[in-house]
């Protein structure tokens, strides 16, 4: 069964669950993992068996490898995404300079963006903030994680009377952001949408 205590026990554990929800569709083998998160082999070893008892992870065997990735069906996978999102890349520099961005009202992530997958089509956000934005320290966030991701990063910055008028209008763009899948960064998610 699942359980909090499941999760948080050491930091090799975190920076583990952070490797790999950080790029959820990935595989990876030990000495991979050892190198990218830092940590001596025996400890990741170690922590790795233990994750693999309590169904965080699972293993393949490959070629002379053996394979680890997260169990996408294990029952906190949706909350640590929504963590992991939180703590590492964009959304984590996000709140990091919350107060240099200016008065933010909300911010989000798409849900497709924190799990790494493709938009579904071009015109889909991955980043949607409300307030009175600092658009050169936003576009200097974006460009760093858009470098570190190697991919275009969408997003759209609004004021918060232009996001009420188009949530009041029913504006269709807004919709299928409010529709969608997300990872709120800042804000109540029952107000942004109420």
């Amino acid at each position: 069964m699942a359980e909090l205590q499941d999760l948080f026990v050491s930091k090799v554990r975190v920076k583990l669950i952070q490797a790999f929800l950080n790029q959820p569709q990935e595989m990876f083998y030990v000495r991979q993992l050892v190198r990218l998160i830092a940590e001596e082999i025996n400890a990741v070893r170690r922590e790795l068996s233990r994750m693999e008892k309590r169904g965080l992870v699972k293993k393949e065997a490959r070629a002379n490898r053996l394979y680890y990735f997260f169990n996408k069906s294990y029952p906190f996978y949706q909350e640590l995404i929504c963590l992991t999102a939180k703590t590492v890349g964009l959304g984590a520099e996000i709140i990091k300079h919350k107060n240099a961005l200016g008065n933010l009202k909300f911010a989000l992530l798409s849900g497709r963006f924190a799990r790494r997958m493709p938009r579904k089509s071009e015109e889909d956000i991955d980043l949607l903030l409300v307030g009175s934005i600092n658009l050169n320290t936003l576009n200097q966030l974006v460009r760093k994680a858009e470098s570190q991701r190697e991919k275009e990063i969408n997003y759209a910055p609004m004021t918060v009377e232009e996001f009420e008028f188009r949530k009041q209008r029913r504006d269709p763009f807004l919709q299928k952001i409010l529709m969608a899948g997300r990872v709120m960064l800042i804000g109540d998610e029952e107000e942004m949408v109420g």
